[in-house]
């Protein structure tokens, strides 16, 4: 599959890509010299972790017949911004990402890492950062 994407920048700092229909703003804060219309490109680069984990955890928990709810993450990332402010080449700019997620639905913890685990075979966003180098946890569990 080969997918096709337009964009064009509207200033220095603002982008805009058409993506499946919708108009997708990436740009930088204000206090960046952005517009702040949008996340940044490296926020929308993490963020998308959240998104496809959500997708594709709910994909893998229809499949094994599983009720996980509704999913909420927590993330946290390690960034080396050397690269983006121009000061030397990095080989790994997102050193390490920790994300919780935590299910509010009634499959039994077993089943929610059953879950976990098919989810880790098939997240691309997770497979990108895995295979860039990024030291990836993401650990699951049930909310209280």
């Amino acid at each position: 599959m080969t997918i096709k994407l337009q964009g064009r920048g509207t200033s220095h700092s603002r982008s805009e890509t058409e993506i499946d229909g919708n108009t997708v703003v990436i740009d930088e804060p204000v206090a960046r010299g952005g517009t702040g219309e949008g996340p940044s490109p490296t926020a929308t680069a993490y963020a998308a972790l959240i998104g496809c984990t959500n997708v594709i955890g709910h994909k893998c928990a229809h499949k094994l017949g599983h009720d996980i709810g509704n999913l909420a993450f927590e993330m946290e990332v390690d960034f080396d911004r050397r690269g983006v402010l121009l000061m030397e080449e990095v080989a790994v700019p997102f050193t390490a990402i920790r994300l919780d997620v935590t299910a509010d639905g009634p499959c039994s913890a077993e089943a929610l890492q059953e879950v976990a685990g098919e989810t880790a075979k098939f997240c691309a966003i997770s497979k990108m950062f895995e295979a860039a180098g990024t030291a990836l946890r993401i650990t699951w569990r049930k909310a209280d």
